[in-house]
Formats: structure tokens, sequence, C-alpha cells
């Protein structure tokens, strides 16, 4: 990939790349004075569906994981209105979980996947067979998940980090109880509706805006599920979960304007410009370093090999991957924020092109913004 000067060109040869995603939109951010400069570029159609519409910077993508940023910050913004608190054992938030593995995991070693739980479990699974399941039974389970290298009593720092979307999807509901609110509108009142964010559950972006299902990338052909799935959450779990809400794992759909916005308040808040929203200290548990690898807390940090951040975004940068092929970087010491958005699952999820078309990728958007600060 050649790295290019603007970002609608990028996405152009990403969109063209040996077909890394059928919708790709591309975005950068970059603190330039006292304000933020901004560009996004958006390039393909919306499904492999000849004439489909085309992707344009308002499209809306699901995003998967990214997601789970957002659930962090709003369980730190309910812990500084003295709502939770991220030291509360799962087993007072959910009393379904009492007597499991995960009772007195605290909320915090859950959004910093170091609760000792397995990655991923078919929670869905009565979906695929016509049953349905008990929502209790279904929560029990997730507590119980506990890896056989997890064993015994809870270690301040957690146990070794393992990616969990079932640690997720029990603190989102932890969450929801505590606010007593659906999830999505938690995440509305407490993140996305303070930061101005594009971004919402399919309910909530099919009240607000009639075109949603002709504007949102498709994402994979799902037999058992009716076929293409678009205005609808990819993640199984979530959409048994959740259904057009969303859970704590996976659920949020958005826009790159969105996502930047989201990207940006990560920045301003550890250079003390957004104490309105969150102090740095307030957001320091979920951004700190933690031993045993790059996962922090609803964000990952940049691996020193291999990063999908690519090279130009430094040691400092922390954001976040979405299975449906969404990511968000933010380098925070140079403050500045890059989103690539794709249905790279569309048709199917048999499809690992972005994993190598990302570095690049985030490489040109490092370059943009270098450029843009510097007015080159």
């Amino acid at each position: 990939m050649v790295l290019l000067d603007r970002l609608d060109r990028l996405a152009s040869e990403l969109a063209a790349e040996k077909k890394a995603a059928w919708a790709v939109v591309a975005g950068g951010s970059v603190r330039r004075g006292d304000g933020w400069v901004t560009e996004i570029g958006a390039a393909g159609r919306l499904s492999e569906r000849a004439g489909d519409m085309p992707v344009s910077a308002a499209t809306w993508f699901d995003l998967a994981s990214l997601t789970k940023p957002i659930a962090a910050m709003a369980a730190v913004r309910l812990a500084r209105a003295r709502a939770l608190s991220l030291a509360t054992p799962l087993g007072e938030l959910l009393p379904e979980v009492r007597g499991t593995a995960s009772a007195r995991v605290p909320l915090e070693l859950l959004l910093a996947h170091r609760a000792g739980l397995d990655a991923h479990r078919r929670l869905y699974r009565s979906l695929v067979l016509g049953q349905i399941a008990s929502r209790r039974d279904v929560l029990r389970e997730a507590a119980s998940a506990r890896r056989p290298d997890a064993a015994g009593a809870i270690p301040a720092s957690g146990f070794a980090p393992v990616y969990s979307d079932v640690g997720y999807l029990l603190a989102g509901e932890a969450i929801a109880r505590t606010a007593g609110k659906a999830l999505d509108v938690v995440f509305e009142e407490q993140v996305i509706a303070p930061l101005g964010a594009a971004i919402g559950s399919a309910r909530q972006l099919r009240a607000r805006d009639a075109t949603f299902d002709r504007t949102v990338a498709a994402t994979e052909i799902v037999a058992w599920r009716g076929g293409t799935l678009r205005g609808v959450v990819h993640d199984e779990n979530a959409w048994f979960w959740s259904s057009e809400g969303t859970s704590g794992h996976a659920g949020l759909f958005g826009t790159a304007a969105g996502v930047l916005n989201v990207g940006r308040a990560v920045v301003d808040v550890m250079h003390d410009r957004l104490d309105w929203f969150l102090t740095k200290e307030e957001l320091w548990p979920l951004v700190k370093p933690r031993p045993l690898g790059t996962l922090r807390a609803g964000f990952d940090g940049k691996s020193e090999q291999g990063s999908s951040s690519g090279n130009r975004f430094g040691p400092s940068t922390i954001g976040h991957l979405g299975f449906t092929g969404t990511s968000l970087w933010c380098e925070v010491d140079r403050e500045m924020v890059g989103v690539l958005l794709t249905n790279r699952v569309h048709p199917s999820r048999d499809n690992d092109v972005i994993r190598q078309a990302r570095p690049a990728a985030y490489d040109a958007i490092g370059d943009w913004a270098e450029r843009r600060r510097t007015g080159r």
C-alpha cells in the first residue's frame, strides 16, 4: 500500500486492494494549535450487491468490540457520580451469579479481561436450536466460565489477561442493573450524548434516522439468521442477549466522525482538557498499563511487534479493534487519532485481508496527521 496524502484516496485503495472490504471509511484527527484538524475519506458500496448505495462519511457501521471502550467509559462516569464502584464484586451487582466462580470478581477486573474467564462461549446456542433459554441460567454459565489456568482465589491484580467477550457481557449487564436502565440508554446518557458522538444501538438509530437501514453497511451472510445481516448486530451473543439494543461487548453502530469524537475525548482527557467529562485520574484505571500484556480496561495498548496501529503511532497509543473490521487508535503523546471502519466480514468472516492492510493504513493516517500538524 502506498502511503497516501488524502484519506479518501486511502479508503479507495483499501476498498480495491484484494477486497479487504466492500465498504471503507478512514478518518484522522490531529491536534494543531488550540483545535483539532479532521479529515474523513470513504470508498466502496454498502454491500456486494450491484447497485447498492455508495459509502460516505455518514455511513453507519457495526462497531463490534469498539462497544467495549464505551462500556468502560460509562462505568467510570457512573463511578464519578458515585453510582457504582469499580471495586464492587460482580455478585453484589448481579444477584444471579452469587455462588459462581465470578461472584467475588471486582468489576474492574472484568473490564480489564483479568477475571479468569473464557474468551468466548456460545451463549446463543438455544437460538440455533429454536429453544428459549433462561437469562438467569445464561448469566450463571457466563460467570462460571472460569479457565482451567485461573483456578483458586482471585489475585489482587487479576489472573493472566485473556480477551473475554463473556466478561464484558457480564460487565454490561452489571452496569445496566446498577443504572436501572437499558444499557444503550446508559451509554447514551453517560458517554455518547455528552460527547456529541454519532453512535447508538440499532433501535436508537432506527428511531432517530429513517434512512438507517439503507445507509448501514452490510455484514455477514448467515443462513440461520435469515441471510444478509444489515442493521442488526453481527455478534451472535449480543444479538441473543440484547436484540436491537446493545450488550457490553458488542451492539453499537457508529460513523467515523462519531468514533473520532470518542478518540479525541480520550486524548483531551489525558491532556487535562475535558475535566467536565472525566479527569485524567478518573480515566486512568482504563488506560494505565497492566502486567502480562497490552490489554488495559476497555482499551488495548500498542504491541511492540506487529501492532495493527502500524509504525507511525507511537508507544503511548491506546485503542481497540472490532471483529467486523473496525478499529480506533489514539496516540496520546502526539495527540492524533485514527479510525478505520470497514465491513470486512461481508459476505463472510473468512476474510483476513484487513489484518495485512490495517498497519499500512494507520501508517498512512499517521503520515497524514504529521503533515497536517506541521501545515505541510
